[in-house]
């Protein structure tokens, strides 16, 4: 009984010349995500330009609910700042405001690159991975989070302006996650695509 090797024997019509190496397949697409169609007719610098306006670069981009998000969240921003609401705490939300108006722009260029080259991009596709190797939902978590402390403020069971005052302790506990992160890579040694 002899065995043929399976690099000479002809491939079936509909099957693959090696058996032995599967073919393929593209990743599977996101709940909401557009096909990964290159498009020569989106421009990252219009988009950038339009990002500039509340919601228009995400509009552009073809993402209507994030361009509706951008805008509520813009007015959010304007009403608290208008109305006084802040309480002592204007110069936080000012900066928070700030960065979010450069944050849009700069989002809306990213998208528009993506879908410049063909590269899936969903509804709320962003700067940041929101669908990364990381299951834990960051996020939403520091939204939520966010959101009941601005809430205990208003309700006046927290004193914000008291707890700011302690806010090194963030840039205390970056620096430990830095130091602990570089540690531990370097404990693993250099990968082996470093060698």
């Amino acid at each position: 009984m002899t065995i043929e090797n399976p690099q000479t024997v002809p491939p079936v019509e509909g099957t693959y010349a090696n058996p032995y190496t599967a073919p393929r397949t593209p990743p599977p697409l996101i709940a909401g995500a557009s096909a990964p169609i290159p498009s020569q007719e989106v421009s990252p610098g219009l988009a950038f330009v339009l990002g500039l306006i509340p919601g228009v670069g995400a509009i552009y981009n073809g993402q209507y609910a994030k361009g509706l998000t951008h805008v509520v969240i813009f007015g959010l921003f304007i009403s608290i700042l208008d109305s006084g609401a802040s309480r002592g705490l204007t110069p936080l939300l000012a900066l928070l405001f700030a960065g979010f108006c450069c944050y849009m722009p700069f989002e809306a260029y990213h998208t528009a690159l993506r879908r410049q080259r063909g590269q899936i991009t969903d509804e709320f596709s962003s700067l940041f991975p929101v669908h990364g190797s990381s299951r834990f939902p960051v996020a939403p978590v520091i939204l939520i989070a966010l959101g009941v402390i601005f809430l205990l403020n208003n309700l006046e069971l927290l004193d914000l302006e008291r707890v700011l005052r302690y806010w090194p302790v963030l840039l205390i506990g970056l620096g430990a996650y830095l130091l602990v992160a570089r540690t531990s890579n370097q404990a693993r040694g250099p990968r082996e695509g470093d060698r």
